[in-house]
């Protein structure tokens, strides 16, 4: 089964993210398309009702993933594989410096 991501913007559902046998898939949710002034999570994915594909780790949501000390932290205590970038995105960016967060499809919704 295909792992899933909630991408928050600003605490507010913002779209999902998909691991696909082809890549990657993203896609904005109804709700926050229609939502009064919504905002694109990146310039490199502007708001679309349609989706977004690509073979590797959107850079956007690779750009998330910590360097160094951190990256070691989440390698070491929860024992992430460093290679499988989806892994670290949904267990190390659940609250970045910016205004997007990524959590995991099974995490309990935050409201």
């Amino acid at each position: 089964m295909a792992r899933q991501a909630k991408i928050y913007f600003r605490d507010q559902l913002a779209g999902y993210l998909f691991e696909v046998d082809s890549g990657y898939t993203f896609r904005y949710v109804k709700e926050y398309l229609d939502a009064q002034n919504p905002q694109s999570i990146s310039l490199t994915l502007p708001l679309s009702e349609n989706s977004y594909h690509s073979n590797v780790l959107f850079p956007f949501f690779d750009g998330l993933i910590p360097e160094g000390w951190l990256l070691e932290i989440g390698e070491k205590h929860w024992k992430l594989n460093p290679r499988d970038r989806f892994e670290l995105l949904i267990n190390l960016c659940r609250d970045t410096i910016g205004a997007v967060s990524v959590y995991p499809m099974e995490a309990e919704d935050r409201d």
